[in-house]
């Protein structure tokens, strides 16, 4: 079973390359403003973002930061699984689509294309409480499809599905006719390079990208797709599929042109620059404003762009081939819990009043629990570890700085053991090839002695305790690279390092409910959080290997009521009457606790209601498709 601090939607591996040879760039050209000890051997430069969008948007009113009591809360509403579409994979399940009796569920990870299954499942849900597979349409060898979008254009039934590496592969997206679903028809495949001239001599050669998201849309006699990529610049691209066996480039944004409208156009290097720095120093741990989602009306019309850090963007896309800003929608200090954007998703109601905006955040718990996705090999130190080595939660830190000598103990990689004492929880450092890990060297075990940071090579740090041959040492984490760390305790003689994190805790995320009645200039008028997206720690209810960030929302009206249907991880499906939205309540939720998905928890990802329906589709990363039907009317506190 996963750890909560698994990445589990990727924001583009370049990315993170990106900004390490954007920070090395800048270093040559100006100084920062700022800086912050690097974590994970990097430094976030401590820039200032040269322009705050949220200036002149109203603050958030008394309603702000309702929480949901969870499965206890008042209802009137009930949600039944009434069928299930069985795929009980840890990690394998992406999103979910319906279209003309059949549902589309995509693949993560699990398995990575190429192997067995991995694609697009198409499920025939005639009959909703007996959903079955029908075919899989794989994906390329080497990419994941985490993006399905179906729906009827001008040419017929349309899918399209997005590409993003997972062992090589390419990126982009594929076209498939599926007038009859059980056989589709590929159509196209299209790869995307970075449309900026100066990209190259800015982040560096991008090519061949992966893209996240997708969404299909028709003006009249005309069918687009609009495409959330992994581009350094202009994020957001519109392709015409009017034949969709040969799709073409008609436009592109990104939220750079907020920052400095006519950027990429200029060809000025030092304008370009500038919004380099500007899209990757936005808020809190993950800071870049790329662009995540985008929701397009059913007009097609108007563009939603969830945009990270960026916040969210309306567009006016009438004309396809021109994209116009109207409006930017962020608050950090009221529309967070913990002052980060992190802009994720996002639906508009039907006449665009109300805009059900998610954010997501896997920050979490920093403070808690070990810190995950570590690697002990950065590029500026003084070589590859020669000692294995494990990380624990800052508070698990805390009780070795308050003991920092005298303890006996011992160490495997997945806990750390005081002897007569407390065990901790642990994860293990990835490390180069050839290394030492807890696998070739065994259990480590003697004296438990902490140092202190450890940074003597770039620091200057003295040990704050001596160490003997054979020790553990406890290390904290900041300053410098995690293998400067080890090498410096290893050549004081230490047979293993465990690296304490020096984070403080912060909630998860949840809901931002805005008021769009004028377009131009919208509103926050409430946020929503559940018990476990807005706790700082773990507890009897929210458990310490939960996932508890918002992931997608589906928003429907119906008669004078407006309802967001979310998929929210471990906190299972919601169903929220954001009717008023200075007012929303949870009426409906499904969650099961007991490990449904042959042993494995529920982790909803994915989304669809089916408009005038009773029928709503969830996509369970562990379980496959789940059908529910809701149950009752109206709504009540």
């Amino acid at each position: 079973m996963k750890t909560n601090k698994r990445p589990l939607v990727s924001k583009g591996r370049w990315r993170a390359l990106l900004v390490l040879s954007l920070i090395a760039l800048l270093a040559a050209t100006m100084s920062p403003a700022g800086a912050h000890d690097p974590e994970d051997g990097g430094s976030d430069g401590g820039l200032e973002a040269p322009h705050d969008p949220s200036e002149g948007l109203e603050s958030l009113d008394s309603n702000s930061n309702i929480i949901s009591s969870g499965p206890n809360a008042i209802v009137t509403k009930n949600l039944d699984v009434v069928g299930r579409g069985e795929r009980n994979e840890g990690d394998a399940t992406t999103d979910v689509w319906a279209y003309d009796g059949y549902a589309y569920t995509g693949t993560f990870n699990s398995p990575c294309g190429g192997a067995a299954d991995a694609g697009i499942w198409v499920w025939d849900v005639h009959n909703p409480t007996k959903p079955s597979q029908v075919t899989v349409i794989p994906s390329p060898t080497g990419s994941r499809t985490n993006d399905v979008r179906v729906d009827g254009m001008n040419s017929g039934a349309v899918l399209v599905h997005s590409n993003e590496s997972c062992a090589g592969g390419p990126g982009g997206f594929e076209i498939y006719n599926v007038d009859d679903p059980a056989n589709p028809a590929y159509l196209a495949s299209v790869r995307i390079d970075d449309p900026n001239p100066l990209t190259p001599f800015i982040f560096g050669p991008v090519t061949d990208v992966g893209v996240h998201n997708l969404w299909l849309f028709a003006q009249g006699d005309k069918d687009y797709v609009g495409v959330t990529t992994e581009t350094a610049y202009g994020n957001f691209h519109i392709y015409d599929i009017t034949d969709p066996a040969n799709p073409t480039l008609e436009s592109f944004w990104g939220a750079e042109e907020s920052f400095d409208p006519g950027v990429i156009a200029s060809g000025d290097f030092t304008r370009n620059l500038n919004a380099a720095i500007w899209l990757t120093n936005g808020f809190g741990a993950s800071a870049n404003r790329f662009l995540h989602d985008v929701t397009i009306s059913d007009n097609g019309t108007e563009a939603y762009l969830a945009n990270w850090d960026a916040g969210l963007i309306l567009l006016d896309i009438s004309d396809p081939a021109n994209p116009a800003l109207v409006s930017v929608a962020i608050d950090p200090v009221n529309g967070s819990l913990d002052g980060e954007v992190n802009s994720h998703s996002v639906w508009p109601s039907d006449d665009g009043n109300i805009v059900v905006e998610g954010e997501e955040d896997f920050d979490a718990w920093a403070g808690s629990i070990p810190p995950g996705n570590l690697t002990m090999d950065g590029p500026a130190t003084p070589g590859d570890p020669t000692i294995p080595g494990t990380a624990i939660s800052t508070d698990d830190g805390d009780f070795f700085v308050a003991n920092p000598t005298g303890l006996t103990g011992s160490t495997d990689g997945t806990s750390v053991s005081v002897d007569g004492g407390p065990t901790f929880a642990a994860i293990e450092f990835a490390t180069a090839a050839g290394s030492p890990t807890f696998a070739t060297t065994g259990t480590v075990s003697g004296d438990i002695v902490y140092v202190g940071r450890a940074c003597g090579l770039t620091q200057g740090d003295v040990l704050e305790n001596a160490l003997d041959s054979g020790d553990i040492a406890i290390v904290r984490r900041g300053a410098c690279e995690f293998d400067e760390k080890a090498q410096t305790v290893a050549a004081a003689g230490a047979a293993a390092i465990v690296i304490a994190n020096n984070q403080t805790s912060t909630p998860w995320s949840g809901l931002r409910i805005w008021d769009y009645t004028d377009p131009s200039n919208p509103v926050l008028a409430s946020t929503f959080n559940t018990v476990c997206s807005a706790s700082t720690a773990p507890s009897e209810e929210c458990a310490a290997n939960g996932t508890y960030s918002v992931h997608n929302v589906q928003v429907e009206t119906r008669g004078n009521k407006t309802f967001a249907y979310i998929s929210w991880y471990w906190d299972g499906m919601l169903v929220l009457d954001v009717s008023d939205p200075y007012d929303p309540v949870e009426v409906a939720r499904y969650l099961d606790t007991t490990g449904p998905n042959d042993g494995l928890a529920n982790d909803f990802w994915g989304v669809f209601k089916e408009e005038g329906s009773p029928f709503l589709y969830g996509s369970d990363r562990n379980g496959g498709l789940y059908v529910f039907k809701e149950k009752g009317s109206g709504s009540g506190k």
